[in-house]
């Protein structure tokens, strides 16, 4: 019996070891992929893969860690976690037991529409009341996901500044490296050295720590360690910097970051402005930790556990990438509909306009596909998520049409050829943030429409 039992472990060992090895042939990820990885756009946002002419295969990050979820392993084991919140009771619970400190979109769109229509109010009252046909323009920036090509959106904004026509944001949205961002973006001109130096002065041990597969696939809750990339963002959003961000959402300005709720599997947009204004003791590890969070892609880093509370009970809810839901997002369609109903009527609406910031390129990226299991799948996933990136955009440009908001639409171009040996390599990073200045700098060529 006990040779039957030790047998058993061993065939037990023997097919967890062979589903790590899938795991990774599956993703050619890892943080150890020579292969070239990159983020591509088959039509506007998300991520595309396969061979081009010069590299041979090419497969994303983002579509290599979806294909690890869809194929991954069971884990023997995992880390610890408290309970989750009864899904009944989702929209209930608080961080830090403030009302509008999130949102969960679209189903949240009137409680959206109340604070939206608050910070109005605070605008007004700050800038004083508004002549007809004279009214400010309300000025938005999505800021969407992509890795190391992030780089592209903080060299445009800070070139965008450089030209000393970039404006003043009343709402500011990020997802993924979007959501490292948008707190600079937010803030303005002053931050422009800061996020230059995310972009430009990391390396990949500034990100993450890399894990042992094997260990990792079968024990832990991803591939890296994300511990790294939590102490780069202290290093930058601390007390002063909280404190500015709750200084302009007094003035009426709203800064929304997108996190994914994987528990509930429901889309979060956290309101910084009013975390940040709350005082709370804890404000500062929340924002932190929502950054991170949005950051967090599946299967790649570590989920991020936020603690929240209902009826004076403690629960975990277990947060990772908003691009899992939402690629880039501005505002839900609800907020707007006094707006269209003014535009029906014939009536005059205040001037409004969205800039919508790709960290990817636009071009499609045909290939061969190999006849080979994985590499088809792998194929497969990057399309659906190319698919619903470019939905994402698209909704926000339908929205705006009705809306009568003026939309422009940044991306990487076809003139920019180089390619990333690495996740956050340096060098590349550096490369692409001199391309997004300098094409800002010269007066960027807004798109008004979506590709294709």
């Amino acid at each position: 019996m006990t040779g039957d039992l030790s047998a058993k472990r061993f065939k037990v060992k023997q097919k967890a070891k062979r589903g790590a090895r899938r795991l990774a042939a599956s993703t050619q990820y890892l943080f150890f992929v020579k292969r070239k990885t990159t983020q591509r756009v088959t039509t506007l946002q998300g991520v595309g893969m396969g061979q081009a002419p010069r590299d041979g295969i090419r497969m994303t990050r983002r579509a290599g860690l979806f294909g690890a979820a869809a194929l991954g392993l069971s884990a023997c084991a995992s880390p610890p976690r408290g309970p989750a919140v009864p899904f009944a009771r989702t929209r209930e619970a608080r961080a830090l037991g403030l009302a509008n400190e999130r949102f969960f979109l679209p189903w949240d769109g009137d409680a959206f529409r109340v604070e939206a229509i608050a910070a109005q109010e605070r605008a007004r009252r700050h800038y004083g009341p508004a002549v007809r046909g004279a009214e400010r323009t309300i000025e938005m920036l999505a800021i969407s996901g992509g890795g190391e090509d992030g780089a592209f959106g903080a060299g445009l904004l800070n070139g965008w500044s450089a030209t000393g026509t970039r404006p003043t944001f009343s709402l500011v949205t990020g997802v993924s490296t979007g959501a490292l961002t948008a707190p600079f973006a937010f803030l303005g001109q002053r931050y422009d050295a800061a996020l230059k130096s995310v972009y430009t002065d990391i390396t990949p041990r500034d990100v993450l720590e890399q894990r042992y597969v094997l260990n990792a696939a079968l024990f832990e809750d991803a591939l890296a360690d994300s511990a790294p990339l939590f102490r780069t963002i202290s290093r930058h959003l601390n007390e002063a910097m909280l404190a500015e961000i709750a200084a302009a959402y007094g003035r009426g300005r709203l800064l929304l970051i997108g996190t994914s709720d994987i528990d509930a599997q429901l889309p979060v947009a956290w309101n910084i402005g009013a975390i940040a204004a709350s005082g709370h003791p804890r404000a500062l590890d929340l924002v932190r930790r929502i950054l991170l969070a949005s950051a967090a892609v599946p299967g790649a880093f570590p989920p991020v556990m936020i603690d929240v509370m209902l009826d004076g009970k403690p629960y975990q809810e277990m947060h990772v990438d908003g691009g899992a839901f939402t690629q880039v997002f501005l505002y839900p369609r609800s907020v707007t509909r006094d707006r269209r109903a003014q535009i029906r009527h014939g009536d005059h609406v205040r001037p409004a306009r969205a800039y919508i910031i790709r960290n990817g390129r636009i071009t499609p990226n045909p290939a061969a596909t190999e006849r080979q299991t994985f590499k088809i799948a792998q194929r497969a996933i990057s399309s659906m998520i190319s698919a619903s990136g470019y939905n994402d955009v698209a909704r926000i440009l339908t929205t705006a049409r009705e809306d009568r908001v003026d939309f422009n639409l940044a991306a990487i171009g076809p003139d920019f050829q180089d390619e990333a040996k690495e996740p956050f390599e340096q060098a590349y990073m550096r490369r692409l943030y001199d391309y997004g200045f300098a094409q800002a700098r010269a007066g960027y060529p807004w798109l008004k429409e979506v590709p294709y």
